[in-house]
């Protein structure tokens, strides 16, 4: 089914208070239609509300652990979009009660709600069978949606970037605190970064048809990129020289086991285990046209957006002068 986005519809955004969120937020404010973000702590998320209209955007609370505190926020609500993860544990937010069991909640209150679409983000990568917590929760987050939901829609995207990224801006400070970038595995594995803003574009895409249920949509940007090409990318816009020094996945996961005990981990051990595996859109993804390009979104480059947002981490910030 699809919704028209008008200032007649509500939609309800789950997790719509982090990096991709006020991205997609941005997008459907445009429409006009009216939306309820429902996350943890409404007070911190302030920011949200001037990307609407006055009284456009509703902050709720609701946490995806608790499925009688999402009741409220799909009552009468024309659709539903899931945008809740985490990168890492912590305490009772696992993997497994936010990405496979928060998941099934949040379909089972859309349901319950009588919503006409239901929009799920997940992961490339998603495996039941994989190596990583992080990508098995996502699958089986994705098998809970198909059978509680199953006209709903699945997002899968690659690496996210964007202002507020949590991937080229990581990188970019250690560019600036470190005299060599580690390569995992040698910077092999290849990646293909998409722009949150064309994340947002596809999950409006969800709401309104023209993406539909069935296989996962792969959303991945217009280059193929080697972890080293990242870093050297990384290295190139904040106009820096660092030695890339290759790291054998078996070391990369010793220092995991040992960072993931600090409260805010640069590295876990399940974030090597996902990184021996590729993030790119699939051969059949691309046949059957579930992509961004069958979407009739024409993905942005990285080189587009990524060295505005990285001078903060130049030698001279703002007053260095960056030549591609």
């Amino acid at each position: 089914m699809a919704v028209t986005l008008n200032n007649r519809a509500l939609v309800t955004i789950y997790g719509g208070s982090g990096f991709v969120g006020r991205h997609v937020v941005r997008a459907i404010a445009k429409t006009g239609a009216r939306m309820r973000v429902a996350v943890r702590r409404p007070e911190l998320a302030g920011h949200l509300q001037p990307l609407g209209g006055v009284g456009q955007i509703s902050l709720v609370q609701a946490n995806v652990r608790f499925p009688e505190s999402l009741i409220a926020p799909s009552r009468d609500a024309d659709a539903v979009v899931n945008l809740v993860g985490i990168l890492f544990p912590t305490g009772k937010q696992t993997f497994k009660a936010v990405q496979d069991e928060g998941a099934r909640h949040v379909a089972e209150a859309a349901w319950a709600a009588g919503a006409n679409v239901l929009v799920h983000v997940s992961a490339i990568g998603a495996n039941a069978e994989a190596k990583s917590v992080y990508a098995r929760t996502k699958a089986e987050g994705e098998r809970a949606v198909r059978e509680i939901f199953p006209q709903a829609v699945i997002l899968r995207p690659s690496i996210v970037f964007g202002p507020e990224d949590h991937f080229f801006n990581r990188f970019a400070a250690l560019a600036r605190a470190l005299p060599a970038l580690p390569l995992i595995g040698g910077g092999k594995t290849r990646l293909q970064p998409v722009f949150a803003g064309d994340v947002a574009k596809a999950v409006v895409a969800g709401i309104t048809g023209q993406a539909s249920a069935g296989a996962p949509y792969e959303l991945g940007g217009p280059e193929l990129l080697t972890m080293k090409d990242v870093m050297q990318r990384v290295l190139d816009y904040t106009m820096r020289k660092r030695l890339l020094v290759p790291l054998p996945f078996w070391l990369a996961k010793l220092q995991g086991a040992f960072l993931q005990l600090l409260p805010n981990p640069m590295l876990t051990l399940d974030q090597v285990r996902l990184v021996q595996s590729d993030s790119v859109v699939s051969e059949e993804a691309k046949r059957k046209r579930r992509t961004l390009e069958g979407l009739g979104i024409e993905p942005v480059a990285v080189a587009s957006v990524v060295p505005d947002y990285l001078e903060q981490f130049r030698p001279r910030g703002q007053f260095s002068i960056y030549r591609p």
